[in-house]
């Protein structure tokens, strides 16, 4: 679809197979395996995600905040039904392309072999894909990588989201054309810089590199940005203070350039001094300038205490003047492209360190107060939610969690971090970290440990309480073949169709006691609500008006239904639905004969869902 939302039938002729479409020259972006890259990102899931219940922290507060387990480009599309325009904003952290390995794989064929073996995670780690400089897709391979997981990432924005990329210079130039092509030109906000506190690394031949990007797109037109609050370098210029706090004061008078009384003659009034005199602006000299403002907003001013007149000696002569009050509390200022106020990466490397007892589990994390910022930009309100598909050590949890404590404000995070296998040299390994993902999850196990220590310390009456007034967790989630089996079955050319007959109906008997004998309720009910929009987060009651099968109302924030994973529906269920034929009704394929479907579907039509 074009950026507009119009289907664009050449790009869909692509994806159906590009010989179809003959390409004519016009000005576009255009790389190796791009069209395929595009495939991938639009080929349907055979995955779902399964609840790590032994990992999870404080899952019964989790109110939606999650860490996935996986490849992130199989984990978006397991989320795509279920959070497609949810997420107010997106903060990722992908691979630099800086001639290194990276983890790369977009394959997932469950017929052949399982996608962990696949992607190579055995006992001996994971498969990385060589990316190296003298490979001829050395950026081919990167833009791969980031292009199909970007489409996705659009369709999971809500129309009033926004998407930041932490991105160095290698790449800064190709994944601007490519955000550019993906959230459209006119919805670049635009490019910050920020230094990272390190010259020393990441440095060039000739010029040393002490900073990185973070590209800022929009979903739309719609998105807003919130101003960000002084700093104590700021504050200085506050060198006034009164009972409401500390202020300022500019002048009431237009004094930038020659602004006269004719450019708006409705801000050209009389106002009155403290002695009685009749004050109108009056240039430098002489001329008739004007005010700020005009008669309705002065008045409001003045009644909210908010002008100021004083004194000034001008050629000899004291004067009134007539002032602004701008007070410091609640002011904010308009965020700049140059964010070099930040502490960088050694006090990301700091922080850290101290949640892991001083030691180094992982090399280069982002700095909290990066992604902090980021949050306090973002007009966020409850249950918004925050992504990262490129989580690494959980930086962006980590700001949430603290950020949600400061301001009250319940934002959602979820994030996704590939199991990637840790070196055995590192430090990382040595401490007890075999996959990233494992510290991904520990760090913020120990923030949320951290975060119940202060408010225990705060509160000393906690053990006599409910709860603290700050209480939060996540659950995690790991990425996993489907647990409905796909149907691969092809029929033998020699064999008559009687016998390939008896071979399908075989087939499906096998698939069938395959599916029995690992049949898991919970990860079953989990995997048909998600590919069926519900959220994670549901809330699950029993019906107890349905007397021969288990039926249960899920609700999330914006659906709910009805649903039964028993393997045989009862006659008395279906006379029990009369009594809810408003509601969707969620049930399996193989739990129906065909009467049954017949008049279940003669009762609910399309509220009944088959799987």
């Amino acid at each position: 679809f074009t950026v507009e939302g119009k289907l664009n039938p050449e790009e869909l002729k692509k994806i159906i197979d590009p010989d179809l479409v003959k390409e004519t020259e016009r000005f576009e972006f255009k790389w190796f395996g791009k069209s395929e890259a595009k495939r991938n990102a639009f080929t349907p899931s055979k995955a779902t995600l399964v609840y790590d219940e032994e990992r999870s922290v404080n899952p019964e507060y989790a109110d939606g905040n999650m860490i996935i387990e996986g490849e992130n480009l199989e984990s978006l599309k397991c989320l795509l039904s279920a959070y497609r325009e949810q997420v107010k904003c997106i903060y990722i952290d992908p691979p630099y392309n800086t001639g290194k390995d990276f983890v790369y794989s977009d394959k997932w064929n469950e017929s052949i072999e399982t996608y962990w073996e696949h992607i190579g995670i055995t006992s001996e780690g994971i498969r990385v894909d060589s990316n190296g400089e003298t490979n001829g897709r050395f950026h081919s391979n990167w833009l791969n990588l980031i292009f199909s997981r970007l489409l996705i990432a659009r369709q999971l924005l809500c129309d009033t989201g926004i998407i930041f990329i932490s991105i160095d210079s290698n790449e800064v130039h190709h994944l601007r054309k490519v955000c550019d092509e993906v959230f459209g030109e006119t919805n670049f906000i635009g490019c910050i810089s920020r230094s990272t506190g390190t010259p020393t690394g990441g440095g060039f031949e000739i010029l040393v590199n002490e900073i990185d990007y973070l590209l800022v797109y929009s979903k739309s037109e719609l998105v807003k940005i919130k101003g960000l609050p002084f700093n104590e370098n700021d504050e200085v210029i506050y060198d006034q203070e009164d009972e409401n706090g500390k202020y300022l004061t500019r002048p009431l008078r237009r004094t930038g350039g020659e602004d006269r009384r004719e450019d708006r003659p409705s801000m050209f009034f009389e106002v009155e001094a403290p002695n009685g005199d009749k004050i109108v602006p009056l240039g430098p000299t002489g001329y008739e300038s004007r005010w700020i403002c005009g008669k309705d907003k002065y008045k409001e001013l003045l009644d909210n205490k908010l002008i100021e007149w004083k004194k000034v000696k001008k050629n000899g002569d004291e004067k009134w003047q007539v002032y602004q009050k701008f007070y410091l509390d609640g002011r904010t200022k308009q965020p700049s492209n140059l964010w070099d106020d930040l502490e960088g990466n050694k006090k990301a490397t700091r922080d850290i360190r101290d949640l892991f007892d001083t030691k180094k589990v992982f090399d280069s994390p982002k700095p909290v107060d990066l992604i902090r910022r980021i949050i306090q930009l973002v007009p966020f309100e409850n249950s918004d939610i925050i992504l990262d598909f490129f989580a690494g050590s959980g930086t962006t949890a980590h700001a949430c969690l603290n950020v949600n404590k400061a301001d009250g404000v319940q934002r959602r995070f979820v994030l996704i971090q590939v199991p990637e296998k840790i070196s055995e040299e590192k430090e990382a390994y040595q401490a007890g970290f075999n996959k990233i993902s494992d510290i991904t999850i520990e760090r913020n196990k120990r923030v949320i440990q951290k975060i119940e220590k202060e408010e225990s310390e705060k509160q000393p009456d906690l053990l006599t309480q409910d709860k603290p007034s700050f209480i939060t967790g996540f659950k995690v989630y790991k990425l996993a073949k489907s647990n409905f089996p796909r149907i691969d079955f092809a029929p033998d050319p020699v064999k008559t169709e009687e016998e390939n007959l008896a071979l399908l109906n075989k087939y499906i008997e096998e698939k069938e006691a395959m599916f029995l004998a690992m049949i898991d309720e919970k990860n079953i009910f989990d995997e048909v609500l998600l590919k069926n929009g519900f959220m994670l987060n549901y809330f699950k009651t029993q019906e107890v008006s349905f007397s021969k099968n288990n039926v249960f109302r899920i609700k999330d924030n914006f659906k709910e239904c009805l649903i039964c994973m028993d393997m045989t529906i009862e006659k008395q269920t279906l006379k029990d639905l009369e009594a809810h034929k408003e509601s969707i009704f969620i049930c399996l394929e193989r739990s129906l004969d065909t009467t049954m479907k017949w008049n279940l579907k003669h009762l609910l039509g399309e509220k009944l869902i088959v799987f």
